[in-house]
């Protein structure tokens, strides 16, 4: 029983001085917080069953760390397998972020409407995702401040939009009346 129990506490004890160690590096072999958690709970249940064969315990994160990474293989390995060849391919939707970067052109674009205050304002509350109080100490203003150009600024950026989707709904209007008054003269 004490050489059980005196190994089991050893294991114990290390696993609680080097978890964060450990887990540091599950997460650099697998993106996932969630499956480098897995990962290094595999890893520690199967160096358990082999912890007395470990003489040099210096070596332990060494040994751990290459279990981690027979272990990610292995998961690797398995999801490959699980690939089933079909006769047909399924439709794939491409998503090529075309319309990603022409979102990002027009809110840049519509940004230039904004004073350099309120768009810097804007900027870190929403792209910097800054609390009021973070933008308030960087810009050097009162939080009141801020909020009340974020409103302004913000109110500001829907009229923008608001007026090029009537200038974009119009433009369309204007050139389906061009290519009804085409296909008219073609057709005469």
């Amino acid at each position: 029983m004490a050489t059980s129990g005196g190994k089991v506490l050893d294991f114990e004890e290390y696993v609680r001085t080097r978890q964060e160690a450990l887990l540091r590096s599950a997460r650099r072999l697998v993106p996932d917080p969630v499956d480098a958690q897995d990962l290094l709970q595999t890893a520690l249940v199967r160096t358990y069953g082999r912890w007395d064969g470990i003489a040099d315990k210096s070596l332990a994160d060494a040994y751990l760390r290459r279990v981690m990474i027979n272990t990610r293989t292995e998961w690797w390995r398995a999801r490959k397998l699980e690939e089933v060849p079909t006769e047909q391919l399924p439709d794939a939707s491409v998503d090529d972020g075309t319309e990603q970067r022409a979102d990002r052109a027009l809110l840049m674009d519509i940004l230039g409407v904004l004073a350099p205050k309120q768009r810097s304002v804007v900027v870190l509350r929403h792209w910097e995702q800054m609390s009021t109080e973070e933008t308030a100490a960087a810009l050097g203003m009162s939080t009141g401040t801020v909020k009340s150009t974020l409103h302004r600024a913000l109110a500001r950026l829907r009229q923008e939009l608001q007026a090029r989707d009537i200038d974009a709904r119009m433009l369309e209007r204007g050139e389906q009346e061009r290519s009804r008054q085409d296909q008219e003269r073609c057709a005469a």
